[in-house]
């Protein structure tokens, strides 16, 4: 046989083929079909049976994604308020909440005044009282107030002249002696060194009053700073004098 008998051969063979392949499939899809509707009662027979839970499904006719514009309505489960219950209930809810919280701050800022008042032995020793009649002219004495140490010195008549002969433009904390005391002879200080806390002693110094041995600050008898590194006056109390009682506090 020649090559083009061979070739013409070989095509109506496969022409063959692919006929017989789609008449199987025809018949493969009309035995399906045919064999549907048994099962399709077969089904449905077997759900009508007591015995077999059908669980019903819901679908949503709303479409989800990119675009979608349409949005469910709750209208059927909310209730239907008057304008006039709503702003009743809202003013409802401000006012206890504004008393609910004023009640909290009372309650607080009464806590920490409670806490940061003086408790009963810092009261006790708020005042001291002296008997004015047991210091000499020309004597310090030294008491405890509030913790510190109070200076009462009683001066003498020297003293006080001294103390207002001082030029007041040479005084690193300027003040006159008149405006320091309450009575010329009787001189009432917090007996520590305003530069570093210091307790300095007593009729010692430059100037006749006090000096700080710590870094060498010197006051005069009027409780001035004189000489050295210490800023200010000696603090004056508050104190009141009662014929020969003194009261500091």
């Amino acid at each position: 046989m020649s090559f083009t008998g061979k070739l013409a051969a070989s095509a109506a063979t496969s022409t063959t083929r692919f006929t017989t392949g789609l008449s199987r499939a025809a018949v493969k899809a009309n035995a399906a079909a045919s064999v549907a509707p048994t099962v399709k009662s077969k089904q449905s027979t077997s759900c009508a049976s007591p015995s077999v839970f059908k669980q019903q499904r819901f679908m949503s006719g709303f479409a989800a994604g990119p675009g979608t514009e349409k949005i469910p309505s709750f209208a059927d489960y909310t209730k239907e308020r008057s304008g006039d219950s709503s702003r009743a209930f809202t003013y409802f809810m401000l006012g206890a909440s504004g008393a609910v919280l004023t009640s909290a701050a009372q309650s607080s800022v009464h806590g920490f005044l409670t806490n940061m008042a003086a408790s009963a032995d810092v009261l006790a020793m708020a005042k001291t009282e002296v008997d004015l009649s047991t210091i000499p002219v020309g004597k310090t004495v030294t008491i405890k107030w509030r913790g510190k140490p109070v200076f009462i010195k009683h001066r003498t008549q020297e003293e006080i002249d001294d103390a207002n002969s001082v030029n007041l433009k040479s005084l690193p904390d300027p003040q006159d002696d008149a405006s320091r005391v309450q009575m010329p002879e009787w001189l009432v200080v917090v007996g520590i060194c305003t530069h570093l806390g210091c307790v300095p002693t007593t009729d010692s110094g430059d100037y006749g009053g006090w000096y700080c041995p710590c870094h060498g600050s010197h006051y005069d008898v009027s409780g001035r700073i004189r000489k050295g590194p210490a800023p200010l006056n000696m603090e004056i109390p508050e104190y009141e004098i009662d014929g020969d009682k003194m009261t500091v506090g």
